[in-house]
């Protein structure tokens, strides 16, 4: 039978942008999303989507308003405290043969999420509801379930009960759906003991010859640097300014620390005066995956299912696009790692990666090889599943895992 209404929880990227694909399905199911937030969530988060991602927004419909407010990075490097080049990337290589219409692209998340919403709202049939916070999961769970029913809260206190087909959890690393699912505390993985600082700023990284993106290494001050808002004024620039911090420190305290922090790490080392923080955000970062993400009815995804840090651009995107263990997890591992793990002054000794990044600045096709390894992503989900043959009339099943 086809799939006649959906429920997704969870109004940020990942459950817009399902919901937009979802909606493509002939004939189009009843969509509805609840979100317990009273509007867009607009705290600096992901900003950079690799081509496996692109992908998808060119499906979705929306790539084209995606370039032409966001922009396409072409030089990414690491450095040591001081400044000094390390080694790095030139993704202008990949702009040849075509291959940029799948390149990396800088667009704010909270801009990708009204993109996504203005779309929806041209859609029939598709229902954001928000400050409307599921409590509870009535049914779906149980392999004989025929449908999924949820109790949302809304902002005046009353409860609405919500059944649909199917149940998607789309509602970030602190899932209730998952809490429902599975308990309050299984969530196989790890935190990470260092916190993050996330920051859009303006401020002229162009005056000290810095490229497009950057990662410091540093055992203390490891930070990535990332234009993220390109403007003709270098001083006008938005930069996206993550920097890892102590373990154990409040929000109040983060947040007091942040001049000092700039001060200390940034080239010029700034006074506040020379810079502006449009907005802060400290959080946590971790590496975890549940054991399974489906349960009869129920599915999670994206946050809800796994969390990785997000150096390397693996946060959104893997939730877009989806192999954690083989991919996501060990990328994003190292990738953190090798910011306040490793000496600066050895990394191209003692990191293969390193190496390899620094040996393709001379040879092209290593160079487009590295650069294409996010492609490995991309995976076909469907060769895995079982199709019944055809029930009477010839009304297929839903094809099933």
């Amino acid at each position: 039978m086809a799939i006649n209404s959906v429920i997704i929880v969870g109004a940020g990227p990942a459950g817009l942008l399902l919901a937009v694909l979802l909606s493509q399905l002939q004939p189009r199911p009843h969509i509805t999303i609840l979100d317990a937030a009273p509007t867009l969530d607009g705290a600096p988060r992901a900003t950079h989507y690799g081509p496996p991602a692109i992908q998808l927004f060119r499906k979705a419909g929306i790539l084209a308003e995606i370039r032409r407010d966001g922009y396409m990075p072409e030089r990414i490097c690491w450095r040591k405290l001081n400044g000094e080049r390390i080694c790095g990337y030139d993704r202008s290589l990949m702009h040849d043969n075509g291959l940029d219409g799948d390149g990396l692209t800088v667009y704010w998340v909270g801009r990708l999420c009204a993109l996504l919403e203005r779309e929806l709202k041209s859609r029939s049939g598709i229902s954001v509801q928000w400050g409307s916070k599921v409590v509870a999961l009535k049914s779906g769970l149980a392999s004989t379930d025929v449908e999924a029913t949820v109790v949302a809260e809304t902002s005046d206190g009353s409860t609405i009960t919500h059944t649909a087909d199917y149940v998607i959890g789309c509602d970030g690393g602190n899932s209730t759906v998952r809490r429902l699912m599975f308990g309050p505390r299984n969530f196989p993985g790890h935190s990470w003991d260092v916190q993050v600082m996330a920051t859009n700023t303006m401020y002229d990284f162009d005056q000290f010859g810095w490229e497009d993106t950057q990662f410091v290494i540093h055992p203390e001050h490891w930070y990535m640097a990332a234009r993220i808002g390109a403007h003709p004024d270098p001083k006008q620039n938005i930069w996206r300014i993550s920097y890892g911090e102590l373990p154990g420190l409040s929000a109040e305290e983060l947040m007091a620390r942040q001049e000092m922090k700039f001060e200390k790490m940034l080239p010029g080392h700034p006074k506040p005066e020379q810079y502006k923080v449009l907005n802060k955000s400290p959080y946590r970062v971790h590496q975890r995956c549940v054991d399974k993400m489906r349960m009869a009815r129920v599915l999670l995804a994206a946050d809800a299912a796994h969390l990785c840090n997000p150096f390397g651009g693996l946060g959104l995107t893997g939730g877009i696009v989806d192999k954690w263990h083989e991919l996501i997890n060990p990328i994003s591992t190292a990738n953190i790692r090798r910011l306040f793990q490793q000496d600066p002054e050895k990394v191209l000794e003692e990191d293969e990666y390193m190496r390899l990044v620094k040996q393709a600045e001379t040879d092209l096709e290593l160079s487009r090889e590295l650069q294409n390894a996010s492609n490995e992503l991309l995976y076909d989900y469907t060769q895995h599943y079982h199709r019944p043959r055809p029930q009477a009339r010839g009304v297929p099943e839903i094809a099933k895992l």
